[in-house]
């Protein structure tokens, strides 16, 4: 069985402007930074360790990465693990957004349907794991990205998705005969 660790970002400048962040993109926080360190320390306390590590283009997910490996691991970029594309919506106020779900409502904005989000981040994580060196994988994305991706292997999860995923919330899934499984989780759960 092969274990996928997959995680959202740090806390962003744009979370705590309530903006809509998608495709675009914007610093960590220090609480971001912070809660990427508690990540870090979760895998050191657990000695977890990686074949391979993966993480969106977005630069929020780029530095959560290296903070949470020590900058110890190499890794790549993939735009597959990019976040939901907003469309024009992008930079904007989160209070312009439809209410949940969204479905189709980005796709006449220049952005994604919620099925494009889902089916583009189970294609891309599941090319990751099928390879055959890939045995303890860690993922850095976003929040939509993620909760669509778990989503998708509801049938399978042992344990259930929560409304609202944390910043660097970790989860653990396996993969196993082309599908993955929530099996635990972890939510770095601190202010400074």
């Amino acid at each position: 069985m092969k274990i996928l660790y997959l995680m959202r970002h740090g806390q962003t400048l744009f979370n705590v402007e309530h903006k809509v962040q998608g495709w675009c993109d914007s610093p960590l926080t220090p609480l971001g930074i912070a809660q990427a360190e508690a990540a870090s320390q979760y895998f050191d306390d657990n000695h977890i360790t990686f074949d391979h590590c993966y993480s969106s283009t977005s630069e929020r997910a780029c530095d959560t990465l290296e903070i949470v490996t020590h900058h110890q691991y190499p890794y790549i970029r993939l735009k597959g693990l990019k976040e939901w594309n907003f469309g024009r919506f992008e930079g904007m106020d989160e209070f312009l957004n439809p209410p949940l779900p969204y479905g189709d409502f980005f796709v006449p904005y220049g952005g994604e349907s919620q099925n494009e989000l889902q089916k583009r981040v189970v294609e891309t994580l599941t090319q990751v794991m099928e390879q055959d060196d890939h045995q303890s994988v860690l993922a850095v994305s976003h929040g939509a990205a993620v909760a669509n991706f778990i989503r998708a292997f509801g049938d399978y999860n042992k344990k259930q998705l929560k409304k609202g995923i944390k910043n660097c919330t970790v989860f653990k899934l396996s993969f196993e005969d082309g599908h993955f499984c929530l099996l635990d989780y972890y939510e770095p759960d601190f202010e400074i």
